[in-house]
């Protein structure tokens, strides 16, 4: 059966009537007690996002505010031309068309950005593992342009790229591998996998993931972002309603955007917040015609990569089942990264794969490669194979990528015969716990689950952020600093993605400069002080209040 005949089906006909609402009571009970006595979850479920202190909040306000008031009198002296304007205008003779570039749009990106610019985009030249070579560059008009300064910054390490497992190298199998198949096969396909580009590779590609997830079938695709913007509109329409996490990625909002459908946002992991829209959407249906939904879609994440949480699967799956929805799960962060074996955010919690409707994933981070994948049921993939714009109308995924996933799924599967994959997802658990562990016990205010290998820790103030992305560089720490709008305005951050490949003489060495650096900057916000101590299990960790 096709998957447009399972996934259009009816969820039963819209009730608005005292008996219906009351039966959904019920249910949404049964899921809080369930959950809130553990009945759900097979671990401890450990997550932390401590309170913004009120003065540093009333400190971070007033920080964008003063910024806000120098912007507007600088673009006063730039339209005076006081000051030399260095953002894109209208030619004079289109003064009288319709403006093409909105300066009010970009008032933040050229009155506060521009300040910290040089924290961005900065160019390595070499490959990004656990340290990385930099190329040096300055700025001689306050960041609006860059010259290189021909020195490279040898041995920065690397705290900032998503390579969870340590397989962004150029020298082991994978690169030996994707070296050999780039000889055979070349680099480019040049065609879509539906007329000339679909090679064997592929299809061993797709048959791997699908063994890795324990799904049926799976699919990929050269793009991770374009897996979700391209998919979502596929499996949902007009007349269907998504709901979705307020902080999921930006490839999931477009593709609901795209798809028409209903979009009703839910409270970041509150599942309370989740059951009263499904509650909601089944008791009232449609607006205006309250014809029942064509199907509910439920989009979230496995790891969310500012804050460092993972989602509540058991609940979410728990709700699902009770509402008769559908599950979208993101792992692009987790997949590799969480679990005993790496099989991601499932196996992390014990789950059965069948229980989610489509697994999604990309391959750009614990793989070190580029792509993504969706797995599930055969009768849902092969639906996506005839009506995915990223499946008809892209171009193949290069060989040489391919290969590189092939590899790296192997080793983590142990099917090349070694416990490497073994060893490094373990090791990676380990820096994780130790890394976050540690940064608490200097009190800083650390966001997000003990196990996510994603570890924010918040700046806050506007000055900060890049100040403490160059005061990290100037000691060979590379680090993302993070700010409004991709952020909450007052919870500007550092996010530290922790590797396999950090040895703890490495997580020892950039832990001293970040405390060295939280003292210079006043970091240290954290009113819950963490007792040290060396032999103390991760999850017993005690606190004790800070009255200062």
């Amino acid at each position: 059966m096709q998957l447009n005949a399972k996934l259009c089906c009816c969820l039963g006909a819209g009730c608005s009537s005292r008996g219906c609402q009351l039966f959904l009571m019920c249910i949404a009970l049964q899921v809080y007690h369930a959950a809130c006595n553990g009945e759900l979850y097979s671990r401890p479920f450990i997550e932390s996002f401590e309170e913004t202190p009120m003065l540093v909040a009333v400190l971070t306000y007033m920080g964008y505010g003063i910024l806000t008031i120098f912007g507007y009198l600088r673009d006063f002296m730039r339209e005076w031309k006081i000051e030399k304007c260095h953002i894109a205008r209208e030619r004079e003779e289109q003064k009288d068309f319709v403006s093409l570039y909105q300066d009010f749009e970009n008032f933040y990106t050229r009155n506060l950005y521009m300040r910290i610019r040089d924290s961005w985009n900065r160019p390595i030249c070499s490959v990004p593992g656990a340290t990385f070579d930099l190329v040096e560059r300055s700025s001689n008009d306050y960041n609006w342009t860059f010259e290189y300064t021909g020195r490279v910054v040898k041995d920065v390490i690397n705290l900032g790229s998503y390579n969870y497992l340590g397989f962004a190298e150029n020298t082991g199998a994978c690169a030996t591998a994707a070296g050999e198949v780039t000889v055979k096969f070349g680099v480019g396909v040049a065609s879509t996998r539906q007329e000339m580009g679909n090679l064997d590779k592929h299809e061993e590609l797709e048959k791997l993931a699908a063994s890795f997830l324990g799904v049926e079938s799976a699919m990929a695709f050269g793009m991770g972002f374009a897996t979700n913007s391209m998919n979502i509109p596929a499996l949902a329409g007009k007349g269907c309603l998504i709901l979705s996490d307020e902080l999921n990625h930006a490839s999931l909002v477009l593709g609901a955007r795209l798809s028409g459908s209903t979009i009703r946002v839910f409270k970041h992991n509150n599942m309370q917040s989740l059951e009263k829209l499904l509650r909601d959407a089944i008791a009232h249906g449609q607006p205006r015609t309250h014809r029942p939904w064509k199907k509910i879609l439920i989009l979230v994440e496995g790891i969310y990569s500012m804050e460092g949480s993972i989602i509540r699967l058991p609940e979410v799956i728990a709700l699902k089942k009770k509402y008769k929805a559908y599950l979208y799960l993101d792992e692009a962060h987790s997949i590799g990264a969480l679990g005993p074996n790496g099989r991601g955010v499932v196996e992390y919690f014990g789950l059965d794969p069948k229980d989610v409707d489509v697994m999604m994933g990309t391959f750009t981070k614990s793989f070190g490669a580029a792509g993504g994948y969706i797995g599930g049921r055969k009768d849902l993939i092969d639906y996506l194979r005839t009506h995915s714009h990223s499946a008809i109308y892209a171009t193949s995924m290069s060989l040489p990528v391919v290969e590189q996933i092939i590899t790296s799924m192997k080793c983590i599967m142990g099917k090349d015969g070694t416990t490497i994959g073994r060893s490094r997802i373990q090791r990676l658990a380990e820096n994780t716990v130790y890394f976050r562990r540690r940064l608490r016990e200097m009190g800083f205010i650390i966001y997000g689950n003990n196990d996510s290998p994603v570890v924010p820790m918040m700046l806050y103030m506007p000055a900060k952020i890049g100040a403490f992305g160059r005061e990290m560089l100037k000691r060979n720490i590379g680090v993302v600093v993070v700010g409004f709008p991709a952020t909450p305005i007052i919870e500007s951050r550092a996010r530290f993605c922790i590797s396999a490949a950090h040895t703890k003489e490495m997580l020892d060495r950039a832990l001293d400069v970040i405390s060295e650096v939280g003292d210079l900057l006043q970091l240290k916000y954290s009113r819950h002080k963490v007792l040290p101590s060396l032999d103390r299990p991760f999850d017993e960790t005690t606190y004790e209040e800070n009255e200062e």
